[in-house]
C-alpha cells in the first residue's frame, strides 16, 4: 500500500450536539478550562478552545442542531473523546470535579496517542463520555512513531 499525498497533524474539532448551550459550556468553561473562542448564536454554535483543538457545542434547537442525522446513522457513533491535562494529579482532579457535580470516573493507567498514563472517565451534561488524561508518565514506553522531544543542546531526550 503507497504513502497518503498528505501528513495528518492532529483532530482540529470535535462537533457534539448538545440539549442546551448554557449549561454544556458552563461544563466545558468552569469545570474543564475550555475559553470560549467563537460564538454563533444564529447557527446555535459555540465553539471552545481546547489546546490546540476546538470542541464545538452545537444546540439540537438550533439551525446546525436541528438538521437531521446522515442517512447512514442508525444512532450514535462516538464512544468518547480524550482530553490530555498537565499535570494529572487525581486526588486534586477528583475533589475538582465532585466540587462541580461530576462524577469522576475511577483512575487506570490506559494507552494513548503518547503511550500509557493514569486517565478517567466523566460524562457531560448531555452524557457524552469523556476521558481525561495525564501525560506520558516516567518510564513509560512512547507509542511507536512518536518522536523523541530534542533537548536544548540538540540531543534527544
Amino acid at each position: 500500500m503507497s504513502e497518503p499525498p498528505f501528513a495528518l497533524k492532529g483532530i482540529d474539532h470535535v462537533v457534539l450536539r448538545v440539549r442546551a448551550l448554557a449549561p454544556a459550556i458552563a461544563f466545558y468553561r468552569d469545570v474543564l478550562g475550555c475559553r470560549i473562542e467563537r460564538d454563533r448564536p444564529e447557527l446555535g454554535l459555540t465553539q471552545l478552545r481546547a489546546g490546540r483543538s476546538l470542541i464545538d457545542l452545537v444546540s439540537i434547537e438550533g439551525p446546525l442542531g436541528s438538521m437531521p442525522p446522515a442517512a447512514r446513522s442508525t444512532g450514535p457513533n462516538l464512544d468518547h473523546f480524550c482530553l490530555v491535562l498537565a499535570p494529572f494529579r487525581a486526588a486534586q482532579l477528583s475533589a475538582w470535579l465532585g466540587a462541580h457535580a461530576v462524577a469522576p470516573g475511577e483512575v487506570l493507567p490506559r494507552y494513548g496517542a503518547e503511550g500509557e498514563g493514569g486517565s478517567m472517565y466523566i460524562e457531560d451534561p448531555d452524557g457524552n463520555r469523556i476521558e481525561l488524561k495525564g501525560p506520558l508518565g516516567r518510564g513509560r514506553r512512547r507509542a511507536p512513531g512518536r518522536r523523541r522531544a530534542r533537548t536544548r543542546a540538540g540531543s534527544r531526550s
